[in-house]
């Protein structure tokens, strides 16, 4: 029997709180303990709508079932009333390849993971005292991912950017209204981070938002846009001259990732390897080491993320009876 799940089914199962950090942490572990299956990711660029869309798996070692998800992001269906992300994850079977479950979460549990990877790379990168964070963009990530750094930081004040200004003052209004914090927009991306403690870039920016030299000492960088070849948010001399780089997966981020521009502009040696958040988290003792250091972790997305936050909701599915079962 197959388990069909809806959106709302699969929100009703997974809330957006802390008790997904751990979730997601021992992915990042299984992935840097070499523990995992792990693909290259398959893309399919539709460019004509300014959309890709994405097959990410993973098998981890030990537990009885993995994901395979297909994504997409369209970037200009806020224009057309649409979100701009979407998709499913299916659940199979480790022994026998069965299909357990289709989970239909139209991108929800994408954006969840990610979004927790993002206050993860904060919880052991930041200064644990940052109360200040600059957010460029204002889609729906730049949202989630201020919800989750609230998981772990005690943020007080959030500075805004996006190419829109009638964007920004709309993200401002619309997210305070549940978010008690002080809000500033701002209409110069180098000015947004001056006084920040946590910068996180959340654009599908095809040229770079933020050069080395704006950046203010201890600053920590999350970079989550960037997870195609010709994305790049970050100026490529950040991650030669930042303190501690830390890739989600370098196998990815030396592809896909800001590390990525770094080696085309023969700024880093395509084998120089660094340590990745799984190991991080493991050890934190290998991130940052004083206060005044400059941080940053590439995020372009795993498939141990999705493996392991398919099967949180389909656990939680089964014991609440939920969705429909199929033959």
């Amino acid at each position: 029997m197959t388990l069909i799940l809806n959106s709302m089914e699969i929100k009703e199962c997974v809330q957006f709180n802390a008790e997904l950090i751990p979730i997601i942490e021992d992915a990042f572990k299984s992935l840097s303990l070499g523990k995992t299956v792990m693909p290259p990711i398959l893309r399919v660029d539709i460019k004509k709508f300014h959309g890709e869309s994405d097959v990410k798996a993973a098998y981890i070692e030990g537990l009885d079932s993995f994901a395979v998800k297909v994504a997409s992001g369209f970037f200009n269906n806020p224009k057309l009333g649409l979100p701009s992300s979407n998709g499913l994850m299916i659940l199979l079977d480790s022994e026998t390849g069965v299909i357990k479950s289709v989970l239909l979460d139209k991108g929800y549990l994408t954006d969840v993971r990610t979004a927790i990877a993002g206050a993860i790379a904060s919880k052991y990168l930041s200064n644990p005292e940052s109360s200040t964070v600059a957010i460029i963009g204002t889609g729906i990530q730049a949202r989630m991912q201020l919800e989750a750094l609230s998981l772990v930081r005690d943020i007080k004040n959030v500075n805004v950017w996006s190419r829109d200004i009638k964007k920004t003052h709309a993200y401002i209004e619309d997210v305070s209204k549940n978010i008690n914090l002080n809000f500033t927009a701002f209409d110069n991306t180098n000015e947004v981070v001056n006084n920040a403690d946590i910068l996180i870039t959340t654009t599908p920016s095809k040229k770079p938002l933020v050069d080395y030299s704006s950046l203010p000492k201890g600053i920590h960088i999350t970079a989550m846009g960037s997870d195609a070849e010709e994305k790049n948010e970050l100026e490529p001399d950040i991650i030669k001259n930042c303190d501690v780089y830390v890739p989600d997966s370098q196998a990815q981020t030396s592809i896909l990732g800001e590390l990525n521009h770094a080696i085309k502009n023969n700024l880093i040696k395509s084998d120089m390897i660094f340590n990745d958040l799984g190991k991080i988290i493991i050890n934190p003792e290998l991130g940052r080491k004083n206060n005044d250091d400059i941080t940053v972790a590439d995020l372009t997305g795993t498939g141990v993320q999705d493996t392991a936050i398919a099967r949180h909701a389909y656990s939680i599915a089964i014991n609440k009876n939920l969705g429909k079962k199929v033959e």
